[in-house]
């Protein structure tokens, strides 16, 4: 029975000793500058992280951007067909939002906008599903005028 015992408690230690905490690097790897072009290398570590996207679709509502661009516009404002007026490359999509044609330029953190222009990015991509799966989400989180911007 000791023996038995011994090895319950060696195998409790290994798994504990598996465990770790999840790690993010939530510092120095973000940008705090403007896409350089096109081809950013940046880029790939937003557009291609789903974290990353799924913060950008939290503030595309948040931002209250769903009110003009939902699902159901067309023309212009539909951001789900790729035919954008001011292109669709991460640093056409960045100045965009960021103030050139859009809104929020200068009220927002440049990581958060990194973050918004991987989502938009993906809006054509993403399946009706996904989108209302997301906005029933945040259904209980601030939107749009009732939001009153991050913390600085």
């Amino acid at each position: 029975m000791g023996k038995a015992r011994g090895r319950m408690l060696l195998g409790v230690l290994f798994a504990l000793a598996a465990c770790s905490k999840e790690s993010r690097d939530l510092e120095a790897s973000q940008p705090m500058t403007t896409p350089s072009g096109p081809s950013d290398p940046r880029a790939v570590a937003f557009t291609g992280n789903a974290f990353q996207v799924s913060q950008g679709g939290r503030y595309f509502s948040w931002y209250g951007c769903s009110s003009c661009h939902g699902d159901d516009v067309t023309g212009p404002l539909d951001l789900g067909d790729r035919r954008w007026l001011h292109g669709n490359s991460i640093d056409q999509v960045y100045a965009s939002i960021a103030g050139r044609h859009g809104r929020l330029g200068g009220q927002i953190q440049s990581e958060q906008l990194w973050q918004l222009s991987a989502y938009v990015q993906q809006l054509p991509s993403l399946a009706p599903e996904r989108r209302r799966r997301q906005d029933n989400d945040q259904k209980g989180e601030p939107q749009g005028a009732q939001w009153g911007g991050p913390l600085r």
